[in-house]
């Protein structure tokens, strides 16, 4: 899956992904590969991002996040990269 992380400011993330998990307004979930289409509103918590590579975390105020065909796309606001 591709996931790209934007701010108004900048990119803060982009590359490939095995999972994101996010702070959805209705409760935190997570999203896999070949996961349904979904546009959901986020509010203030954590972004986890699992790759290949490692794991990121970065700490969000609230934003907005869509997947469609492996493409994630998360728009935040007061972003900061926590590990």
């Amino acid at each position: 899956m591709k996931l790209t992380i934007l701010t108004p400011e900048k990119k803060l993330y982009e590359g490939e992904v095995t999972g994101v998990k996010v702070p959805g307004a209705g409760g935190s979930f997570e999203m896999l590969n070949g996961h349904a289409p979904i546009i959901s509103a986020l509010v203030k918590g954590p972004i986890r991002v699992s790759a290949a590579t490692g794991t990121k975390q970065f700490e969000i105020e609230s934003g907005f996040i869509e997947c469609l065909n492996n493409n994630i796309t998360v728009l935040v606001e007061g972003a900061t990269e926590v590990a």
